[in-house]
């Protein structure tokens, strides 16, 4: 290991590479680490509030960088389907890693990172950053008083413009190059809020989420491959049953709520914001404070501090995705159900009702073809055996 600060590298720096950028650079001025590398297949972007150093070299691929510029930490941020060979030649070079969010994309994947990463003695960081909330801490540690928990649940209503469809090739795809992409709203934007889900129901229980049976509904207002709006419910082998409500073809914004119900009431948790409700309170609160999530790894090589967001801990988010990588195109809502606004590349597409359909299931743990949504369609359930 080299002296001085840890030397990083990001790969994937422009696209949502340039919000790690900003990240590093506010370390790297503390002293914290010291930026060595990016790599981007494309030239950088300019990112104002993270200038390159002038000592960062800059590179087209990830190969060349980890020979030359022998990073002690990568940040990986490429889309989810190019995760595991270049995480594999990270572990390899001999780097720690803070791998972007989802890792992989199914559970043979995410086990091969895991050996590969314990044969190598290297920490694997996944950045669910939303983990990191001192008010998640906070709800965790106040389950006592919900005691037995009966449900989780989570729900948020965004939109996504065409624009986001056109972002890059792997936009809204099912599968690029023969690999699983699955960039739909539970894989991607919407992710934190199932991940929040299971370290709440691993909080219950006292050890990740081992699911038995997976339930959902997914659907989609435009010609992708994925979903954007879906109804899912995890049914473990021990603890709470779990749902997430999640669109991105929303009337009204939501910024993303979980749903925590007990014997004793309901804590509610608007992860983006930090904002919490536990029984007895009036309104929502912040809870101020987040650990970053490289940071945390920085501090976790320096001294043990354990990972916020260790593979173990997101195993049950990969069998999530494992199970919807054979699931059916989502059913197409048009016609009078969805309403248009705006045009050209800002246009939206919105699901009537969509908001009252989610906030139901959300709070009965019930999916629409359960409740008697007119226009719901038939669950797609896979049964999981004890692993």
């Amino acid at each position: 290991m080299s002296g001085g600060p840890p030397r990083v590298a990001l790969i994937g720096a422009n696209g949502h590479g340039r919000w790690h950028r900003r990240t590093i650079a506010e370390l790297h001025a503390a002293g914290r680490l010291r930026l060595v590398a990016l790599v981007d297949v494309r030239p950088l972007a300019d990112e104002p509030e993270a200038p390159v150093p002038p000592e960062a070299a800059v590179f087209t691929d990830h190969r060349t960088m980890l020979a030359e510029s022998r990073p002690d930490v990568v940040v990986l941020c490429t889309p989810p389907h190019t995760h595991l060979p270049i995480t594999l030649d990270v572990l390899a070079a001999g780097a720690d890693l803070l791998l972007e969010k989802p890792p992989v994309l199914d559970l043979a994947e995410h086990r091969t990172l895991t050996a590969a990463a314990d044969a190598a003695g290297r920490a694997v960081q996944v950045n669910f950053q939303a983990l990191g909330s001192a008010a998640l801490t906070e709800l965790t540690g106040a389950l006592g008083r919900l005691d037995p928990v009966t449900g989780i649940a989570t729900l948020a209503a965004w939109q996504r413009p065409d624009a986001y469809y056109a972002r890059s090739p792997w936009a809204g795809r099912r599968s690029v190059d023969g690999r699983p992409a699955l960039d739909g709203a539970v894989a991607n934007p919407l992710a934190h809020a199932l991940m929040q889900c299971l370290a709440i129901a691993e909080s219950v229980t006292g050890t990740p989420v081992r699911p038995a049976r997976i339930a959902v509904e997914r659907y989609r207002v435009r010609p992708i491959e994925v979903d954007d709006t879906a109804v899912l419910r995890l049914t473990p082998h021990a603890g709470p049953p779990v749902l997430a409500a999640l669109t991105l073809a929303a009337e009204k914004h939501v910024a993303g709520e979980v749903l925590v119900t007990g014997e004793q009431g309901r804590a509610v948790l608007e992860y983006p914001t930090d904002r919490l409700r536990l029984p007895g309170d009036d309104a929502l609160r912040p809870v101020p404070g987040r650990r970053g999530l490289l940071a945390n790894l920085l501090d976790h090589r320096a001294d043990g501090t354990p990972l916020i967001a260790p593979l173990a801990r997101t195993e049950p988010f990969t069998a999530v995705l494992d199970a919807l990588r054979h699931a059916p195109v989502p059913t197409l809502l048009d016609g009078d159900l969805v309403r248009v606004a705006g045009d050209g590349p800002q246009r939206v597409r919105m699901v009537r009702g969509v908001g009252a359909v989610l906030r139901a299931a959300a709070e009965s743990g019930a999916l629409p073809s359960e409740a008697g949504v007119p226009w719901a369609a038939t669950p797609y359930v896979v049964d999981l055996p004890v692993q």
